[in-house]
């Protein structure tokens, strides 16, 4: 797993997409209200540059130049620049869906499932297998040491101190507020989400009690290794996954 940091600019925009941002046909935060729909081919070419930044940051992560992402799609990489005029912006877009992945999958394991473990697993278990961990924003998975937090801050992922001086993770904004109070918010509403899913696991006694959401986020970008051979990968995500789920459950003493 390969997540690398890159210099986020904060006020990195859009270049406007007949006019402005929208949504895309994929569903994905695209670049605003767009006052006419792109044509069938621009369309296409923005499917397969996504797609392709999506499989390359995944394999290579988000240091992967530009060039490798147009050469995955099969386009220019003037295309590309086009559509996001600077690799700041199209990591933000890919950021920014994948979190919210990641988002709806804890919240669909919450609702529809009864008993804490198994919707702890189910979470984890789609989120591996759909490879969204190993595109999750840098900022979401620093990670730091809770007994070094910032004198008067408060954490902001729930129960993240334990007993012990394992790491926490926290939302550390990596500058101004400008133009990433969205990202922002988008990263803190999935760690937010995924603290429920850890608390109600520990507090039915199923959660090691000092695994902490940061341990979960972590299970989830490193389960999913990236190999050539596609069956091989999934044999190897989901035996990954159950050493990684037997060392995060409870046994009794």
């Amino acid at each position: 797993m390969h997540v690398q940091d890159t210099q986020w600019s904060t006020a990195a925009t859009v270049a406007p997409i007949g006019g402005a941002m929208g949504m895309t046909a994929g569903g994905g935060r695209g670049e605003g209200p767009r006052t006419t729909p792109l044509r069938v081919d621009a369309q296409r070419n923005l499917e397969h540059v996504l797609r392709a930044a999506r499989e390359v940051f995944g394999e290579l992560g988000y240091g992967a130049p530009m060039e490798d992402v147009a050469r995955r799609a099969r386009v220019g990489v003037g295309t590309v620049y086009r559509r996001f005029p600077s690799k700041d912006v199209l990591v933000r877009r890919i950021a920014e869906e994948e979190t919210a992945r990641l988002t709806d999958q804890a919240r669909a394991a919450l609702g529809q499932e009864d008993e804490p473990w198994s919707a702890l697993s189910r979470f984890l278990r789609t989120s591996v297998a759909s490879g969204a961990g190993r595109l999750l924003p840098p900022q979401v998975l620093r990670v730091g040491v809770a007994d070094e937090a910032a004198p008067g801050t408060e954490p902001r992922v729930p129960q993240q101190r334990t007993q012990s001086a394992s790491a926490e993770l926290r939302l550390v904004p990596d500058g101004p507020a400008v133009g990433g109070a969205e990202e922002h918010a988008g990263a803190a509403e999935l760690l937010e989400v995924v603290g429920r899913l850890v608390e109600r696991a520990r507090a039915a006694g199923e959660l090691r009690p000092d695994v902490s959401v940061s341990d979960v986020l972590l299970v989830i970008a490193t389960a999913a290794p990236s190999l050539p051979d596609p069956a091989q990968q999934a044999a190897a995500s989901a035996r990954l996954l159950d050493i990684l789920l037997e060392g995060l459950r409870s046994r009794p003493m």
